[in-house]
């Protein structure tokens, strides 16, 4: 991409509006294909977005994609003016997603500052091949030529040897959609669209890049554009006419240039040089008192924040919590009777509280993005494995931190294949047994306390106990004899890594990489998945994810010179045990019994081997602690207070020299010690 357009901002904006356009462009055409034909509002939709996309990457200078845009847009027009009767829908489908997949790899060759070297040739041969196919198969209708606004990038480059003076001088004042946002750029793209009509453009507001105001102007009194060329009026009004987001055009022919007198036109535009024409201060105060004033701009009730700026805002407000913390527990202050310091420390406590879950709000979003993107892995599994399938979405709408999504959109990926793949059966099979030929997977999300539960339902065949037990004694991955295991526990053996029921390898399972992909990626963000399952019925996944991985209530304590964090969440109780309470298995497993229940005890000192003169339960402290309905206690040395505590992850160096199982992260304590939070369902699973 050349010097002239890498403005990262615009850059930013470009990949953030192409990124919305290709998934709204690919919800559209999944909607159509399930109903095995495209509306005209389709239809229409769809060519807005290639149009756009063709537009706004031209003017980056991103060729391939937009040459791949206007090779679709051709297609879609052919569709929205001549309506053939005969479309295969399927291979149109199949045309328009290939050709969404090539952008989004672009896109994120874009993201990564890479070259858009990728080629879109075939793509574009096989869309022409399907446009001619189209007209033959349609020989009724009346092929008639293109207008001029849509031909060829939808414009035509002007004849330079035509006398200045004869060229029609043209004036359009352009009003945008409510709502569109971002005028200034959308304004900027019809200016550079015109470099291909004439030089001789103008237009006020003036610096519409470099000044953001002229957004609310813009929206306020139109974008106002003056243009010398040798094109007619219907031409003209033509070209304006395809202007993306076009709520309103005032356009007219002038008689004379008396209008362009602000401006000086002995200078001509280029846009692609950044030679662009902009008045000199005293020629907008002339065009203020004709009339063209520039009003004060209103503040935006929504505006778009780079989620870098979110993160270090989140990364300060954590900052700001350990100070608090450092200053109101500080061990100088102990004994000390300080009733002001107190009152002004609880001010300052709900204050911090406040900022901390408005940012919290800010960093929300809904799953709703994450949960439309499954329609295509099953739109695509679906047609390739010759199974009908439908995706039913539930509780989209439930909100996650942004980090978090970013962690279970692979693991939801592969359960939602795994579902159609080992679960769904085929299509004879259902109508032998009795089901309907069409699967069904249910995509379900809803709040559970300060977690979020995110479940994927199938109703396939189910899970086979003996198949999975089997396939666990060949690989050895037993911890426990089987006529004590529970229909839970053998459900949850195909998390192990390298388990497998697959008898053939497909495209897509049977290669080494199984559910524990799903398992390692949900550790990650302190979440955890269960199973459940009836033979024949189908199968029912769940995924606990914390809504938060910032900022923790959590319970320290202490273990010899060491401090531990468990969050607060897992926490069930807290007691000194009795000696009579303790009991040891013949393996020597030590556990305690509660209420008539045993519990096992995990001693953080040995499993972490931290020297501590509290080797006695009699004389430290059990916390009872709770994960995926597995209950057990860690014995520490004592509890030091709950407070909130920001997570940190771990240094990379600790963990590349040396993997430490059961830690979710660390943070910084009030009296400038390092405590580890542990991550109790990990520490469980480390302890079987």
């Amino acid at each position: 991409m050349s010097e002239g357009y890498s403005n990262e901002s615009m850059l930013d904006i470009y990949i953030f509006e192409t990124s919305q356009n290709i998934e709204q462009l690919e919800a559209s055409i999944l909607s159509s294909e399930k109903t095995s034909s495209y509306s005209q509002n389709a239809i229409n939709e769809i060519f807005r977005i290639m149009h756009t996309i063709k537009g706004s990457s031209a003017m980056m200078l991103f060729n391939n994609i937009s040459t791949l845009a206007h090779s679709i847009e051709d297609l879609f027009y052919y569709l929205r003016e001549r309506k053939p009767q005969s479309v295969d829908c399927s291979m149109l489908s199949d045309l328009v997603l290939e050709g969404v997949d090539f952008i989004k790899v672009e896109l994120q060759k874009i993201k990564a500052g890479d070259n858009t070297d990728g080629d879109c040739s075939m793509l574009i041969r096989n869309i022409e091949e399907f446009l001619s196919l189209l007209k033959q198969q349609n020989p009724s209708e009346v092929d008639v030529e293109k207008p001029p606004s849509v031909q060829q990038h939808y414009y035509i480059v002007p004849d330079k040897t035509a006398s200045p003076e004869h060229r029609n001088i043209f004036k359009a004042t352009i009003f945008f959609e409510e709502g569109c946002e971002m005028e200034n750029i959308r304004a900027y793209t019809v200016i550079h669209n015109l470099k291909e009509l004439t030089e001789e453009v103008f237009f006020l507001p003036s610096d519409i890049i470099e000044n953001d105001d002229n957004i609310q102007v813009i929206r306020e009194q139109g974008f106002t554009v003056y243009v010398k060329v040798d094109k007619s009026y219907e031409e003209m009004h033509a070209f304006f006419m395809q202007t993306v987001f076009l709520k309103d055009l005032e356009f007219i022919q002038l008689e004379n240039d008396e209008e362009l007198k602000i401006f000086d036109t002995s200078k001509k535009m280029v846009v692609h040089e950044k030679q662009v024409k902009v008045p000199q201060i005293d020629e907008i105060k002339e065009a203020a008192q004709a009339g063209k004033d520039i009003q004060p701009a209103v503040a935006q009730s929504i505006i778009s924040v780079n989620v870098a700026k979110l993160d270090k805002l989140m990364d300060l407000v954590g900052e700001m919590v350990i100070a608090e913390a450092m200053v109101t527990q500080n061990p100088d202050l102990k004994g000390l009777d300080l009733e002001n310091f107190q009152k002004a420390a609880r001010q300052l406590h709900k204050i911090t509280s406040e900022i901390q879950d408005m940012v919290m709000s800010i960093r929300m979003v809904p799953l709703s993005t994450t949960f439309h993107k499954m329609h295509r892995i099953v739109r695509d599994m679906s047609k390739k494995l010759g199974k009908e399938v439908h995706l039913e979405l539930v509780g989209e709408e439930t909100e996650v931190d942004k980090n978090i999504i970013e962690h279970i959109s692979d693991p939801l990926m592969h359960l939602i294949r795994n579902a159609i793949d080992h679960g769904v059966e085929p299509m004879e099979d259902r109508k032998a047994i009795g089901k309907p030929k069409v699967g069904t997977i249910t995509l379900e999300a809803k709040n559970a306390g300060s977690d979020v539960l995110v479940i994927v339902k199938d109703d396939g065949k189910g899970l086979n106990k003996e198949k999975i037990l089997q396939r666990a004694r060949e690989n050895e991955l037993l911890t426990k004899p089987e006529n004590e295991m529970t229909e839970k526990e053998i459900y949850a053996l195909i998390f192990l890594p390298g388990f497998s029921t697959k008898e053939s390898i497909s495209e897509f399972s049977g290669r080494g990489v199984g559910m524990d992909v799903v398992t390692k990626n949900l550790e990650t963000v302190g979440g955890s998945v269960s199973v459940d399952s009836m033979e024949g019925m189908g199968t029912t996944i769940t995924l606990k994810i914390p809504l938060t991985l910032a900022i923790i209530d959590g319970m320290n304590v202490k273990v010899g010179h060491s401090r531990y964090t468990i969050p607060t969440i897992s926490i069930k109780e807290s007691f000194r045990p009795k000696e009579s309470d303790i009991i040891t298995d013949p393996d020597g497993n030590e556990m305690i019994m509660v209420r008539g229940q045993c519990y096992p005890i995990f001693r953080l000192h040995e499993r972490y081997e931290v020297k501590t003169e509290i080797t006695h339960f009699t004389e430290g402290i059990l916390i009872m602690v709770e994960q995926d309905e597995k209950s057990y206690c860690i014995f520490a040395d004592e509890l030091l207070g709950q407070q909130q505590v920001v997570v940190k992850t771990l240094p990379n160096y600790i963990k590349n020299t040396k993997k430490i199982q059961g830690l979710a992260g660390c943070t910084l304590l009030g009296d400038g010690s390092i405590s580890l939070i542990l991550n109790i369902g990990g520490l469980l699973n480390s302890n079987d």
